[in-house]
């Protein structure tokens, strides 16, 4: 398990950066797929944030807590982790009686309609590009991963029927799924 450490506008002492390091091998006994570790330190308004995000088999797991001592705020945002690692590996126990259909990746092509120049689009309508893998699962899991991540939407490709998707988080607290329409 590889661990990364991000500081921003906070300093850890090696001592402290090798305890992170040392309880976060102990997650392994629990789920031992967890490939990649990031650990990110911050101070802001007297409290130390420290963000804890995990990817274990394409999954990705988050934990973030603030406290004014760093070693609890850590502290806490492991628990969430390993709390987010346990419930992933007793969801998988749990479904490993369920087939998948084959399902087609080629889309339409005329799918995202027509394409504008990159000269049309001003820097005022685009602030921020992000770009990320789209894997194929159940709305049910893709809520899941949007639990886990801690998000109010999450894009995917439904296991049932080969289209992008997007489930939601609703005010009352309940669930949305967006599917397109031909």
């Amino acid at each position: 398990m590889d661990v990364r450490f991000v500081t921003r506008n906070a300093e850890a002492s090696d001592d402290m950066k090798d305890l992170m390091e040392k309880k976060l091998g102990k997650i392994e006994k629990f789920f031992n797929k967890i490939s990649d570790v990031q650990v990110v330190l911050d101070y802001k308004r007297g409290m130390n944030i420290v963000e804890i995000t995990a990817k274990a088999n394409g999954l990705v797991m988050r934990g973030e807590d603030h406290s004014p001592d760093m070693r609890a705020a850590f502290d806490k945002s492991l628990k969430n982790i390993e709390r987010q690692v346990k419930r992933h590996k007793d969801y998988l126990k749990d479904r490993s009686h369920i087939k998948t259909p084959e399902i087609s990746f080629e889309l339409p092509p005329n799918t995202f309609g027509d394409v504008r120049d990159q000269d049309d689009v001003s820097p005022t309508d685009i602030v921020k590009k992000k770009r990320f893998p789209v894997t194929v699962m159940l709305p049910v899991e893709a809520t899941r991963q949007m639990d886990l991540l801690g998000h109010n939407f999450f894009v995917f490709r439904n296991g049932d029927t080969g289209d992008f998707n997007v489930v939601y988080k609703r005010n009352d607290g309940a669930y949305g799924l967006l599917e397109p329409q031909e």
